[in-house]
């Protein structure tokens, strides 16, 4: 019989992340609200790092810093998955300044957030 509470337990990270990458792609696909959508984009991204810095961590190992002449490789973490999760940081920090840029552009142009009524504006001018 599987025991939910062993499993949460001995998985919080990648359960967390996994939590949180449901909550971010709700809010992401049911709100019509653009600033509710990229805050949903921006819960998945953290959902996705937290993933990774979970699965690239090993108990027991150190820092990738040559200390006390200990020259074996497995003494040591990896230290791409930390690499790659500050470069996804960097990304997504630009890609949300970028998208709330464009959303206020598009509120000071149609004066909505709703993307139903913004969609519905722009037909009506490309009708025009």
């Amino acid at each position: 019989m599987l025991d939910i509470g062993l499993l949460f337990n001995s998985h919080l990270e990648e359960t967390t992340a996994m939590i949180l990458f449901g909550i971010g792609f709700s809010l992401l696909l049911l709100n019509r609200n653009l600033i509710k959508k990229i805050m949903g984009l921006n819960i998945m991204d953290t959902a996705v790092y937290l993933f990774l810095t979970a699965k690239g961590y090993i108990y027991g190992r150190m820092v990738p810093i040559l200390t006390d002449g200990i020259t074996d490789p497995n003494a040591y973490t990896n230290p791409i998955p930390d690499g790659l999760v500050l470069t996804g940081i960097v990304v997504s920090v630009s890609v949300s300044a970028l998208l709330l840029s464009l959303t206020i552009r598009l509120y000071n142009r149609y004066h909505t957030l709703d993307l139903d009524k913004i969609i519905m504006e722009w037909r009506k001018e490309e009708d025009a």
